[in-house]
């Protein structure tokens, strides 16, 4: 159990040899600790002021520092803190680090400079969450994601929806300490009405997951076909790089090449696969069973047929409709090479190699991963916790939806709209266990 009177310290940049590094100190005695190491005192000082100074341990220069101070309730964690910037040496950093903890100071654990921000009410469970999610974003969209979390958008729509529930639960509740008097407080009409309507809203969110963790994660796209279909040349054009060897020479890919690529702000995870055929020999054929683990693993998965190969395309659209079938959950498209010498309105048409109509693809690519959802004005979900706590909640509306429908006691309704409420409030940290924020926070990097 951590000891969150301590005042903790950490590396807050990144590891290794830099211009500059950052070390965060907070706690009751941040500005008396970092006082007795720095050239000047902090104490009395102004919250949000800047100090020009020297780190010494006694009469050892240990470097020229810039330390910046944050009073108790000003700070990033809500307690009185400072960070010291340094020159960017591992070396230097050590030393300041080991001189603040023989100065009092104890090594910060993974997260808990935003754990104290959550204890603190500086932010909730869920915007806390969003902290590491912004910092390991590789997109636009992922960043966009995380910032709106942040922010509160996603907080402010659940704690509106939960406290839409404990209106209603009250009055059903109340009607149990008149249960005598046959007195019904709670408008059964407007009561399933809402539930209705908070259960819609709870299951697009819960749906919107898919979409949010394929852009947190990168969207796994496979590039599969017969070998010489162009899956290389289209990697590479996808791309506008020559990442893959193009030969005539079927078989050239062998194995597995993996690149990733942004279009319009969400991160594809292009994956070019060995040339699917049969009596390949023994290291191509290794290639194949690997191509077909990767499509497995995809989202998205883009069948190349050649125009020019008398069968191709009927081919390519059998293994579409037998892919289809066994995996619903994944777009499955067939892609036409060779278009320049093809009239066939099968699928979307290209030329990997002269480039043409790769604008069009690229647009499906976007369309199938955020199909159905407006990125710029709904709420995306993209934490697996959430998305429990959302599908919890949803099986308790429904269970208390079906009550009300068949005319249940008030207990048995109120005990439904209770644990929904209990499942709401886990997201943004209304309600919380200590497993639970050590199991969210033990996930960050120390000095965050």
């Amino acid at each position: 159990m951590l000891n969150h009177q301590d005042t903790i310290c950490a590396l807050a940049t990144a590891n290794g040899v830099g211009a500059i590094s950052v070390i965060r100190v907070s706690g009751k005695q941040s500005w008396e600790i970092v006082s007795n190491v720095f050239s000047k005192s902090l104490q009395g000082k102004e919250t949000h002021t800047a100090h020009f100074g020297t780190i010494s341990d006694r009469d050892k220069l240990i470097d020229e520092v810039l330390v910046t101070i944050f009073a108790e309730g000003r700070s990033f964690t809500g307690e009185e803190s400072a960070e010291i910037a340094c020159h960017g040496s591992p070396f230097i950093q050590q030393q300041i680090i080991q001189l603040l903890t023989k100065n009092g100071c104890r090594m910060a654990e993974p997260g808990e400079f935003t754990q104290r921000a959550f204890l603190n009410g500086k932010m909730d469970l869920s915007q806390a969450e969003a902290v590491a999610d912004l910092i390991a974003a590789q997109s636009r969209s992922s960043h966009d994601i995380a910032l709106k979390q942040l922010r509160g958008g996603f907080s402010s729509e659940l704690k509106e929806l939960r406290e839409q529930l404990i209106n209603f639960a009250s009055l059903v509740e109340l009607e149990l300490d008149f249960a005598e008097e046959d007195v019904e407080f709670a408008d059964r009409t407007e009561l399933k009405a809402l539930v209705k309507n908070v259960l819609e809203y709870v299951n697009r969110l819960a749906q919107s997951f898919e979409l949010g963790n394929a852009i947190k994660e990168g969207v796994p796209v496979a590039i599969v076909g017969a070998p010489n279909t162009g899956k290389s040349t289209l990697l590479n054009q996808l791309l506008g790089d020559d990442r893959a060897i193009v030969s005539n020479i079927a078989g050239t890919t062998r194995d597995v090449i993996e690149e990733t690529l942004n279009i319009e702000g969400i991160l594809f995870r292009l994956i070019d696969t060995a040339g699917i055929r049969e009596g390949a020999e023994e290291i191509e054929a290794m290639g194949i069973e690997r191509s077909k683990e990767k499509i497995e693993q995809a989202k998205i998965v883009l069948c190349l047929a050649d125009a020019s190969v008398e069968n191709s395309i009927d081919e390519v659209k059998s293994w579409v409709e037998e892919l289809t079938a066994a995996h619903p959950n994944k777009r499955i498209q067939l892609i036409v090479n060779k278009s320049d010498i093809s009239t066939s309105s099968e699928g979307i048409a290209i030329s990997a190699k002269q480039g043409e109509n790769i604008e069009a693809l690229k647009s499906w690519m976007v369309n199938s991963v955020t199909e159905g959802f407006d990125m710029a004005n709904e709420t995306i979900v993209s934490n697996a916790r959430h998305y429990a706590a959302l599908c919890n909640t949803s099986d308790a509306l429904q269970k208390a939806l079906a009550g009300l429908e068949s005319g249940v006691s008030a207990d048995w309704v109120a005990m439904d709209i209770r644990q929904a409420m209990f499942e709401l409030g886990t997201i943004t940290g209304d309600i919380s266990t200590d497993d639970l924020l050590g199991n969210i926070f033990s996930k960050f990097c120390i000095g965050k």
